[in-house]
């Protein structure tokens, strides 16, 4: 797995949490993820939305693409499409995707590199393999995540960044057997790169078989761990979670010193997971605000997702490239 890796002997460790004075939040509820065709064709895992939303809030959908080996001509990316009152984060694990977009955001990301994509106000994009993917096949593994923007951030002019796989900020579990990347967020007083409007914690880690990891998490944020691959526990009460599943955990209720996170990997992995139990940790500032969806579009109201449809329309969503032609897409349907 080519996501950055390093050794977790030599990186900063997070802090040992105490059994006692910690509130380890617990298990709500456990998902397993439901496939997909998106795109041109590309098979997603998708966990949520199909639970509860106020569940996930700040967080609209994640798609975990992949783990896949293409075979040459097989790998399919997405048409130019418009987006308006979100931002797209696209996390890829192994291989490479290019990004381009009406505001001259993009290039390529491969092997722990993030795009960040803020739709905002309305903007159009394309996310592709590179041809020598297409040409030659390989492996892919990808994730891609939705994270919604309060109503006054949905108006704010679109913007683009590009976090290569060097800028993410790494550490190690408290007893140096685990390696956590910070791709956006804070934990123990570590930043991620990311720049986000709505505060957020977006972290990938490789748990080491057998081994616990246990996190500090802020107090009025919400949580989730999706297995990326290998299997283990969640909880203080250990509730098993296999690759392609969600586990939700319970807000926090009580008044302690910290709130802490908990998971363990199995003593036993599937060989593609021999260096470890892969896992993303998810949290964020839930915005608590109306929600109104329809294809690419997320605001707070439907006469706002016609009007997003209108604007597209009339063009006020940035203009595609004289050389590329879209394809027709959700914008051009119908609002039911």
């Amino acid at each position: 797995m080519p996501a950055v890796m390093a050794d977790p002997l030599t990186l900063p460790r997070l802090p040992l949490l105490p059994q006692e004075g910690t509130d380890w939040r617990r298990v709500a509820k456990v998902v397993t993820a439901q496939r997909h065709l998106e795109g041109e064709g590309f098979q997603v895992r998708r966990p949520f939305p199909g639970i509860d939303l106020s569940l996930a809030d700040p967080f609209l959908l994640l798609d975990h693409m992949g783990a896949v080996e293409y075979a040459p001509g097989e790998a399919k990316g997405t048409p130019w499409h418009p987006h308006r009152g979100f931002e797209t984060v696209t996390y890829i694990i192994d291989g490479a995707f290019q990004h381009q977009d009406t505001t001259g955001g993009g290039g390529l990301i491969a092997d722990g590199g993030t795009q960040w994509m803020t739709a905002a106000s309305g903007i159009q994009h394309i996310e592709q393999p590179p041809p020598e993917l297409v040409a030659k096949g390989g492996l892919f593994h990808g994730v891609q995540l939705w994270v919604n923007l309060p109503r006054a951030q949905k108006w704010v002019p679109p913007r683009y960044q590009d976090i290569e796989a060097r800028d993410v900020r790494l550490l190690a579990a408290d007893d140096g057997s685990s390696l956590v990347r910070v791709i956006a967020g804070s934990l123990a007083g570590h930043d991620g790169p990311g720049v986000t409007y709505t505060p957020i914690n977006y972290l990938h880690a490789t748990v080491a078989p057998g081994a616990r990891l246990a996190l500090p998490w802020p107090r009025d944020f919400n949580a989730m761990v999706y297995v990326l691959s290998g299997r283990g526990t969640a909880g203080v009460e250990e509730v098993a979670l296999d690759e392609g599943q969600l586990a939700v955990f319970a807000g926090s209720h009580h008044k302690g010193e910290t709130d802490g996170l908990v998971v363990r990997a199995a003593d036993g992995q599937p060989a593609a997971s021999a260096a470890g139990w892969e896992i993303l940790i998810l949290g964020g500032l839930p915005i608590r605000e109306p929600i109104a969806r329809y294809g690419p579009f997320v605001m707070n109201t439907r006469d706002e997702i016609i009007q997003a449809f209108e604007d597209f329309q009339a063009g006020r969503m940035g203009t595609v490239p004289a050389e590329k032609v879209p394809h027709r897409s959700a914008a051009d349907e119908p609002l039911a």
